[in-house]
């Protein structure tokens, strides 16, 4: 199966078009023919099946077969991530959370923060590639990069956590994440929350948690975190 990315189809539309680089993708690298099905999703959990009506390379056109509306997760997976120093790093991290099952991800400046600018637009594209490899119908949701501060002033839903590396009195994320709960995950930059946010956080409910025995980079962190929540809710 091939899914493709479309935002911009709706359950209404009888045809759909695709742009210049998708159609030479379809045409000269898949040779997808006339009557030959594909599937497309808007990234809002709609799966449409389309048909090949012309096989133009520079404007393939395809008709609507059938539309399937996907179910969402039954909790709502949020974790707010300090950008890496290398951009690599947390691009890793998208694509990976992407596979395993995220909604949405907020890139947070801390006081430790060596990176404090963000490619919006690849990290936008490295969501989608992930959500079309792992045949996924709901987009995360990229959230604007924002201050530490400016993320605890906001009213986020759910089970709220924070992951720190300092030596206090800390259950671990599994022993308290709840099956079927929203949630929120903060995760630190690599010189670790500074002791004035995790307070901050604290007073803002969050709960403190440990990720494990080990020290562990962000990105890996943001993933143990992601898969953790996978896990306890299959």
């Amino acid at each position: 199966m091939q899914l493709f990315y479309n935002p911009d189809i709706h359950a209404s539309q009888s045809e759909v078009t695709f742009d210049r680089e998708e159609s030479k993708h379809i045409v000269k690298v898949l040779r997808k023919k006339i009557d030959d099905i594909l599937y497309i999703t808007n990234g809002r959990g709609d799966l449409f099946l389309v048909q090949v009506i012309d096989p133009n390379i520079n404007k393939c056109s395809t008709k609507i077969i059938s539309k399937e509306k996907k179910p969402q997760r039954s909790y709502h997976v949020h974790l707010a991530v300090a950008p890496t120093k290398m951009n690599d790093r947390f691009e890793w991290f998208l694509e990976k959370a992407t596979e395993i099952g995220i909604d949405e991800i907020s890139p947070i400046i801390c006081d430790h923060s060596e990176r404090k600018v963000i490619k919006e637009e690849r990290f936008e594209r490295i969501l989608q590639s992930a959500m079309k490899q792992s045949l996924q119908t709901y987009l995360p949701k990229l959230n604007k990069v924002q201050s530490f501060s400016e993320f605890m002033a906001k009213d986020v839903k759910g089970q709220r956590f924070i992951a720190h590396c300092e030596e206090t009195q800390k259950k671990t994320f599994k022993q308290v994440l709840e099956k079927d709960k929203d949630l929120v995950l903060l995760i630190g930059p690599e010189g670790d929350f500074s002791a004035n946010e995790i307070q901050l956080a604290l007073e803002q409910e969050y709960l403190p948690v440990s990720l494990g025995e080990t020290r562990l980079r962000t990105e890996t962190a943001a993933i143990v975190g992601v898969h953790t929540v996978a896990l306890l809710n299959e």
